[in-house]
């Protein structure tokens, strides 16, 4: 286990550190205290988590979300001091996968590192499950590849996720609580904002008209339907 924590705060990294210590004895903790370091360190030493602070010295936790993003998947929680609603849908727009308010205590910080890994981990067993394959879109489950109008598409885990849930029930809606279940877990029940953003983001990559969705189509005020092409 390989942890990235990017935070000019040297009290939260040693908080994480104890997190980590508690859980994960072997974990390697690595810590940034400016966003371009952070890019640099995740860059380099490719970890399987990244804890990362929103106000930094020099450029701000969404710039660094969005660079890491560019080259990588890996689970992203971010921190800040900030609760606000518009702050923890900017980030999860930009890819972050989960969000934490300082200050946090160690339980809440393993519980989401926990259901972050489980979410990484999971739907990887799909070789025996037949490959959805259209002109739009082909979705190979043994390999997770998704292919939009036969050209690679990236999804991060969750957006891999809904997919995978979406697609394997085709047709039939999926509420809101069972997607957060599936996908998130179940102590994010209520997190519908979550499932919101991420849907978002999903259709911008696979939809022609993200606007006008025809594949991820909403259920209003109950969830989400696939459609399969006829």
């Amino acid at each position: 286990m390989k942890v990235v924590v990017v935070d000019d705060e040297p009290d939260v990294t040693e908080t994480v550190q104890i997190c980590f210590s508690m859980r994960w004895p072997d974990a390697e903790v690595l810590s940034a205290a400016d966003g371009r370091s952070g890019v640099a360190l995740v860059s380099r030493e490719r970890p399987d988590v990244v804890i990362l602070d929103i106000g930094l010295p020099d450029v701000d936790g969404y710039e660094v979300c969005r660079e890491i993003r560019d080259f990588s998947d890996v689970p992203i929680i971010m921190l800040t001091a900030r609760g606000g609603d518009l702050d923890k849908v900017k980030g999860l727009e930009l890819g972050a996968d989960d969000y934490i308010t300082k200050p946090f205590s160690h339980i809440e910080l393993l519980a989401r590192v926990r259901a972050l890994l489980r979410r990484v981990n999971a739907h990887g067993a799909g070789a025996d499950v037949p490959p959805y394959i259209t002109a739009e879109l082909s979705v190979d489950f043994g390999s997770r590849e998704v292919r939009r109008h036969g050209k690679l598409v990236k999804l991060t885990p969750i957006e891999y996720g809904l997919l995978y849930h979406l697609v394997r029930n085709a047709g039939q809606v999926l509420p809101h609580r069972a997607l957060l279940a599936k996908v998130w877990g179940r102590e994010y029940l209520d997190e519908v904002g979550y499932l919101k953003v991420h849907i978002r983001n999903l259709r911008q990559k696979i939809e022609d008209d993200p606007e006008n969705p025809h594949l991820i189509v909403t259920e209003r005020g109950v969830g989400y339907r696939f459609v399969p092409a006829e």
